[in-house]
């Protein structure tokens, strides 16, 4: 790339690439004069307005630009989207009796409350002993609550963990609970058992020896499905999260959009795509408004992010409440920038359904997940709605990873070159081939992902903790 990029005609900003004197890389500067008061434009859409006047070649940023937002935008559907064209290919997956595929052969062990974190966690370190053949992990996935949430948290937790529990990179899955907190097994039992899938569970306080009896099961488990072998299954069977965390200025130029093109290409050849992160989309929503495929899911659409935009209002925090100080040294200005950079992981294809917090998606294509933008509860969330893999973008990095495979992709050279042990691809070359070509990798388990040794889930609370 240049030293300089302008990304539409209609910009009155360019985006210097390297540091350009006082402005650092991956920032703004202005095309031209831009008066007080006057709209700053990328993307050919508006960031913000100009808090001074600003001249040409000045650095625009957050001395000089505030955010421009519309708390109480009036929404209109306006389709525009591209339909895919059909293909057909394969990958080397664990095939399931319910559901798609499996791109890992997996045992989960989840706790249905904190108190058994380190039931769990001893299981997991025990257990490593005994993998054998095809097995390709045995994990706890520890969390913080399932005891003292109310109404809808109380709920939600429930429901993700069932749903964390039906991912198809599990073949089998342990529920360990206490016995005497507020998500009991009961009420998990009732969502799974009679799905026939390959679950068990006990109480830690209705067994003699907690450990024993939780290992008699991992053992079980890993026997039965040591033998399991990958096999070919149609791409339509695999669905991709999209999540971008710690953005900086590449993020709308790289590796976003490169992602964007893997996102199209899949969903010709009938996968599936899930986009979240709600509060960022703000500013950019009608853009996505606009794909959606028809009037039913455009109201559903808009629902989701009007009743998000209510959430933060409720609760005293303006919708701008973004984005983060990371996010500022590394170019984004504005809640409109960030969010305009961040839908392009969407591709250009329709969105076709819209799916509520822990729900599992149902259709090939584009969904959008409600969920909120934090890096843990959004990939959670992604995973648990039937992800198998999660491509997060990142221009700042991070070491961290859900419970499925995060495949890191890098926004810029410096961090790809400075966090080689966290970052799985470059973007800034914007090679779609290479990077569809390590999805295949790694769906093919050719390919572990650089933080696939851990393994973490966060839930998305809204209410009180007793």
């Amino acid at each position: 790339m240049q030293n300089k990029v302008i990304i539409n005609p209609l910009d009155n900003v360019g985006v210097c690439l390297t540091a350009c004197g006082d402005i650092p890389a991956g920032h703004k500067y202005a095309l031209k004069d831009i008066k007080k008061g006057e709209f700053v434009i990328k993307y050919g859409q508006v960031i913000g307005r100009a808090s001074c006047d600003i001249k040409m070649n000045e650095w625009v940023h957050t001395h000089n630009v505030k955010s421009h937002l519309d708390e109480t935008p009036v929404y209109e559907y306006n389709f525009k989207a591209q339909t895919m064209p059909k293909n057909e290919g394969t990958f080397k997956g664990f095939k399931r009796k319910f559901g798609n595929a499996g791109i890992r052969n997996e045992i989960y062990i989840i706790p249905t409350v904190g108190c058994v974190n380190n039931v769990c966690l001893r299981l997991e370190k025990d257990a490593q002993k005994y993998i054998k053949g095809s097995i390709d992990g045995v994990y706890a996935l520890t969390h913080q609550f399932g005891c003292s949430q109310l109404g809808e948290d109380n709920q939600n937790i429930k429901n993700l963990l069932c749903s964390i529990a039906l991912n198809p990179n599990a073949s089998a899955v342990l529920f360990v609970g206490l016995g005497c907190e507020n998500n009991g097994l009961d009420g998990i039992k009732e969502i799974l058992q009679p799905l026939g899938r390959n679950i068990e569970f006990f109480n830690c306080q209705e067994v003699d020896n907690e450990h024993e009896y939780g290992m008699s099961i991992i053992k079980k488990f890993i026997d039965e499905n040591c033998d399991l072998i990958r096999e070919d299954v149609s791409l339509s069977e695999l669905c991709i999260g999209l999540k971008c965390g710690g953005s900086d200025g590449y993020s709308g130029l790289t590796a976003n959009p490169l992602v964007g093109k893997i996102t199209d290409k899949l969903v010709s050849f009938g996968g599936s795509a899930i986009l979240t992160e709600v509060p960022e989309m703000f500013g950019a929503e009608q853009l996505l408004m606009n794909k959606c495929e028809n009037e039913q899911v455009f109201n559903d659409y808009r629902k989701m992010i009007e009743d998000f935009k209510d959430f933060y209002t409720k609760n005293g925090f303006p919708v701008y409440e973004n984005p983060s100080p990371g996010n500022k040294k590394g170019g984004i200005t504005t809640l409109e920038e960030k969010s305009l950079g961040c839908v392009e992981k969407a591709g250009s294809t329709k969105i076709v359904d819209v799916l509520s917090y822990g729900e599992i998606v149902k259709k090939s294509g584009v969904s959008a997940l409600n969920a909120p933008g934090n890096d843990l509860i959004a990939s959670t969330a992604l995973a648990a709605s039937g992800c198998q893999v999660v491509l997060f973008t990142t221009g700042r990095g991070t070491p961290f990873s859900t419970f499925v495979p995060t495949m890191k992709i890098s926004t810029n050279d410096n961090l790809a070159g400075f966090k080689d042990n966290w970052i799985d691809f470059n973007a800034y070359s914007m090679d779609e081939e290479g990077l569809f070509d390590l999805l295949i990798k790694t769906v093919n388990g050719e390919y572990i992902c650089k933080s696939e040794d851990v393994r973490e889930i966060a839930f998305y609370k809204t209410g009180v903790t007793l």
